[in-house]
């Protein structure tokens, strides 16, 4: 297979998995953060029982996974275009902190504490405090998801840009 055609197809992936990782962070601000965050602890405990056969936890870490690793394979076949090189690059390094990086340290032990720990562990004011803490962060999240989207397509428009066929070579 040709190096053009392994682009492509890291490129076409990358773009995907992308757009559908912020779709997912945006259909979760509209739709479940509302229900999620409006009256904790209440609307914690309402959740945890509203997400007990499925949930973000089931959808993000598979999709991330492909994320990264699409992104950094389109980054090794990018590396020698300045064309496209900063834009897969960025939108590798984006993800990466913001999505990964920046979940592992700030959303992870938040959703212990808001989910896992036994209701009854946390004081209410702390719980109010911690959902605070994690819908402010979201908005983080939300903007690194957004800026790789957009990046990853730029690099993609680029790259069909400079490889399809010239008007003048039909």
């Amino acid at each position: 297979m040709s190096r053009t055609k392994l682009t492509w197809i890291a490129l076409i992936v990358m773009v995907w998995a992308a757009m559908m990782s912020f779709g997912g962070v945006a259909a979760e601000t509209v739709m479940l953060y509302p229900n999620i965050f409006n009256d904790p602890p209440a609307s914690l405990e309402r959740a945890r029982e509203f997400l007990v056969d499925g949930g973000p936890h089931d959808y993000f870490p598979p999709l991330g996974a492909s994320v990264v690793l699409s992104s950094v394979a389109a980054t090794l076949l990018t590396w020698r275009d300045r064309r496209l090189r900063w834009y897969v690059a960025g939108a590798t390094a984006v993800f990466v902190l913001c999505e990964f990086l920046f979940s592992a340290v700030f959303f992870w032990p938040r959703n212990e504490i808001m989910f896992v720990d036994p209701v009854g562990t946390h004081s209410p004011e702390y719980l109010r405090q911690v959902a605070s803490e994690f819908v402010a962060g979201h908005w983080v999240r939300f903007a690194g998801g957004a800026v790789t989207a957009a990046l990853a397509f730029v690099a993609l428009l680029k790259f069909v840009r400079s490889t399809a066929p010239s008007e003048a070579g039909r």
